[in-house]
């Protein structure tokens, strides 16, 4: 049996219709590009230039830093190191060297360290720190989440974790700063009758998601640990010159004014337990006039004495302070 011709023509039509707006919906809907990860927010990193301000580089590192979830756990027997925990404590050293704001001494790996001093023949100079970093991963999960309509569905996998962070001074154990981080990875695909991508296992997720929570509380630790002011020791005195610790990293530039202070004494408390230091007096005032050593760990100024003298014995009593410094 034929039809008319424009009958057939009109039959086409129709039934072309419904295929074409298929495939038209399969093109809009589904995502053209593989799925990317969404992480939570991360505050810009501390600048690793010179300091508009003396700082102070306090000396740190990360002491005990564990993974108290029991994700990833049930595989792991004897004295195996929880990668998690590793991988935590990984992060957040890395943060605090590429912020340029301290000195991080190693402590997780130091038997590393000591055993190639042992090969090298080299005797080792292991500093002690002002601040242990102590804390632990609290929480860490994954979950997914799908939603499924007429020839079409999505799927989102998504890692949450949270770290506890203390900062403890070394000299008295008293842990004088905590703070909480948390972040979240995130990632999404759809399909249509078919089309789109297929979101399988996602295992950079946990990277993001501790990655991000590290982030979270970096900020706050960084504040801190500043908040402690600029203080220096004198390493030579020459005549009327003073060979003193840190230079450009450190904020201290030719032509600044510095202030030689000499401690009192220190009493203990009977209320609290602690060392309280009675107001120091100044001794002499300084100018700087140059600066020598090639990183943070050898750095260092030379000074003229414009002001006062500087005393050659008990010479461990004596610090330098910003010439600003009340």
């Amino acid at each position: 049996m034929r039809f008319p011709k424009k009958l057939a023509s009109a039959t086409s039509v129709k039934l072309a219709i419904p295929l074409c707006s298929l495939f038209g919906l399969a093109a809009c809907v589904a995502p053209s590009a593989p799925p990317q990860a969404v992480s939570a927010p991360l505050p810009v990193a501390a600048s690793a230039s010179t300091p508009a301000v003396k700082t102070y580089k306090r000396k740190i590192a990360i002491g005990r830093f564990t993974n108290e979830t029991l994700y990833g756990k049930a595989l792991l027997t004897g004295n195996q190191i929880d990668p998690l925990g590793k991988q935590t404590t990984d992060m957040l050293s890395a943060r605090l060297v590429e912020s340029g704001q301290f000195l991080v001494f190693e402590r997780p790996d130091i038997n590393l360290a000591q055993n190639e001093q042992a090969l090298s023949g080299v005797q080792g100079n292991i500093i002690g720190v002002d601040t242990l970093i102590v804390g632990s991963l609290t929480e860490f999960g994954r979950s997914i989440e799908g939603e499924s309509a007429f020839l079409s569905g999505t799927k989102k996998q998504t890692a949450r974790a949270k770290v506890e962070v203390r900062l403890v001074d070394v000299k008295t154990g008293h842990a004088f700063f905590s703070a909480t981080g948390a972040g979240q990875a995130s990632v999404e695909a759809g399909n249509v009758m078919g089309f789109g991508n297929q979101a399988g296992y996602d295992s950079t997720l946990n990277d993001r998601a501790i990655g991000a929570a590290i982030s979270d509380v970096l900020a706050r630790l960084v504040a801190k640990l500043q908040e402690r002011p600029w203080k220096s020791d004198i390493l030579k005195v020459d005549g009327n010159r003073i060979y003193l610790t840190g230079g450009e990293r450190q904020g201290v530039k030719v032509g600044d004014t510095l202030k030689v202070m000499r401690a009192t004494e220190t009493v203990r408390s009977a209320q609290s337990g602690f060392d309280i230091d009675l107001p120091p007096v100044e001794v002499a005032q300084l100018t700087v006039e140059g600066q020598f050593g090639t990183d943070e760990t050898n750095e260092g100024s030379i000074a003229r004495i414009t002001s006062g003298a500087v005393p050659t014995t008990g010479r461990e009593k004596l610090f330098v302070v910003d010439g600003r410094a009340r």
